[in-house]
């Protein structure tokens, strides 16, 4: 059967996952366990409940939006100077995180 990775993540081959769907669908659904479904041992897919999916499709469009604004705001610019740039903030942010 499975073999658990975490305490709340499972690995599942695809065909077991084939066999035992709907038992699977009830457990991500009310018990919130989560599953990674693999193939010829390597992760190909995860099931979810619709909750944690909802808030990965926010995150991922907020993240969209963000390339797109830094990637508008760095037109035009050399890459090395762009490099240095968020070098520069990110030691900034780590500086303030320390300070706390």
């Amino acid at each position: 059967m499975p073999t658990e990775t975490t305490a709340t993540i499972r690995e599942i081959p695809a065909m077991t996952v084939r066999e035992n769907l709907g038992d699977l669908l009830s457990q991500v659904q009310h018990r919130k366990e989560k599953v990674i479904i693999t193939e010829a041992g390597k992760p190909v897919a995860a099931l979810v409940d619709i909750a944690l999916f909802e808030r990965i499709r926010r995150l991922d469009q907020v993240f969209e939006k963000m390339r797109e604004e830094l990637a508008g705001a760095f037109a035009g610019l050399p890459e090395k100077q762009v490099e240095a740039l968020v070098d520069e903030a990110v030691k900034g942010v780590r500086a303030r995180r320390h300070r706390k």
